[in-house]
């Protein structure tokens, strides 16, 4: 069985870095951050994907610790039912879930006619697919991460737009040379999360 990977998270305060590491460690920073300033206007962001997440920092440091201890927040809106699979369908055990497929006539012939049946070379389609386009996907997903980050750290700094194109064309040097008129830490957050060293999870959607 494989190890989960723990996720990384890191605070800003303004244009501060204030915090990198495990939720826990995170929370535990802000909230004496808090307790020294209770002004300051803390932002969390999940360095595998870029999206803000909202903390509780109420309470004492013990009290936001044990809160956070071995917790992930929830940055996924919760299932509705019409997403949610109909009962007694697929092998839930395998891991296979039912859904509706809509296919022209000749496609649902030309499936019938494969060894295996519909189910055996739909997934061995999409397999091939996600195979395939396995670094294209990797580096839309790196992109979307650092624009998510950006987009909050630098949407109102000077050269954002310029430095989107740069990122979304892949020029990651352009990048870097427009993120130097940024604050210190925040060019080195967003060009943490631009190399290809530190690629996100895989996505299993």
């Amino acid at each position: 069985m494989e190890s989960q990977v723990q996720k990384t998270y890191t605070a800003f305060c303004g244009a501060q870095s204030v915090a990198s590491g495990a939720l826990s460690q995170v929370a535990v920073a802000l909230c004496r951050k808090l307790k020294e300033d209770p002004h300051v206007l803390p932002l969390v962001f999940d360095d595998d994907t870029g999206k803000q997440v909202e903390l509780d920092l109420r309470g004492t440091v013990a009290e936001v610790e044990a809160r956070y201890a071995d917790k992930q927040p929830s940055t996924q809106p919760a299932s509705s039912e019409q997403d949610a699979p109909a009962k007694g369908r697929g092998r839930p055990r395998l891991g296979v879930v039912a859904r509706e497929v809509t296919l022209l006539p000749e496609h649902w012939e030309w499936l019938a006619s494969q060894p295996g049946g519909a189910s055996v070379v739909l997934r061995k389609l999409v397999h091939e697919a996600r195979q395939a386009n396995s670094t294209r996907d990797l580096q839309r997903r790196r992109d979307e991460r650092v624009y998510n980050a950006m987009l909050v750290l630098a949407g109102d700094l000077p050269n954002f737009e310029e430095a989107s194109r740069a990122l979304f064309a892949g020029e990651l040097d352009r990048l870097e040379r427009l993120a130097t008129e940024w604050p210190d830490d925040i060019g080195r957050y967003l060009m943490r999360l631009a190399s290809p060293e530190t690629a996100p999870a895989k996505s299993g959607k």
